[in-house]
């Protein structure tokens, strides 16, 4: 694994961080950039990585990840923008495209842009990732390389797809939060226990999850095998194709792959 900098430590980077080092890396040869103090601190505690306080003071490795928020990245290319010369800088800053973020770069190119998920902060993610054409297929594992340690990853062909990978697993944990929130209550409005209905609703998904991975099959092969005719499972899935639960699911996709292209419109806007 290639030495890294990390711009902004906050519980992504930290997470990436962790996984690299249990992929291998060692700590010192990764070094953060952060400003709060007690977040500086916890990431030296844990991994043993080397921290500064400010930019001016980083060493600048070759591979640059940028997990700051999205509104300081004009401030922080600015500052980085002197300093690079064929750095490889992966942005881990929802909604920032590329074209954005190498204008703040002073027109540095050699950018690869990626969209982890929350499930990353137990090295279970999926990220979504896509590059400038200057970036070579090298640069381009060295940055599968940095996500992979948190999960799996997909390439996109063209940057614009990152919004359905954003409105699908950037968003996409809190469509599954919010059916496990239904099934607990559905759980409970039956008679089990919130403990009991908890329990039930988290292993069901862990495990149904868990088997559509390990199998390989079609997620709709899966669903039939479960639904005998006549049986429980058929007269549930009727109340769902009955509530319309299928198209609503499209509808939210398709709601926030149009906000998080909205938003890409908003931080272009920002420098």
């Amino acid at each position: 694994m290639h030495k890294v900098s990390f711009i902004g430590g906050g519980n992504m980077a930290a997470a990436i961080i962790g996984g690299l080092i249990s992929s291998g890396a060692q700590p010192t040869d990764i070094e953060v950039v952060e400003i709060n103090p007690d977040a500086r601190a916890n990431l030296a505690a844990r991994f043993g990585v080397v921290t500064h306080t400010d930019l001016s003071q980083a060493r600048l490795h070759a591979l640059i990840v940028l997990a700051v928020k999205p509104q300081s990245l004009p401030d922080v290319a600015a500052m980085l923008a002197s300093r690079l010369d064929s750095h490889l800088v992966l942005s881990i800053a929802a909604g920032v495209r590329v074209a954005d973020l190498a204008r703040w770069l002073g027109g540095h190119t050699r950018i690869v842009r990626a969209m982890p998920n929350t499930p990353a902060l137990v090295q279970a993610g999926i990220s979504g990732l896509f590059s400038s054409p200057e970036v070579g297929q090298e640069a381009r594992s060295q940055a599968e390389a940095v996500l992979r340690a948190v999960g799996g990853v997909v390439w996109v062909a063209d940057e614009p797809q990152l919004d359905a990978v954003t409105a699908v697993s950037g968003s996409g944990p809190a469509y599954v939060f919010y059916f496990l929130e239904s099934l607990e209550t559905a759980a409970v409005t039956q008679g089990l226990s919130p403990e009991i209905a908890r329990q039930l609703a988290l292993q069901t998904f862990f495990g149904a999850a868990k088997l559509a991975l390990e199998s390989g099959e079609e997620p709709a092969m899966l669903r039939q095998r479960v639904t005998s005719r006549g049986g429980t499972t058929e007269r549930g899935i009727f109340a769902l194709e009955a509530a319309a639960v299928k198209p609503a699911i499209g509808q939210a996709v398709e709601a926030a792959c149009r906000r998080s292209a909205e938003l890409g419109d908003e931080l272009g806007r920002l420098a």
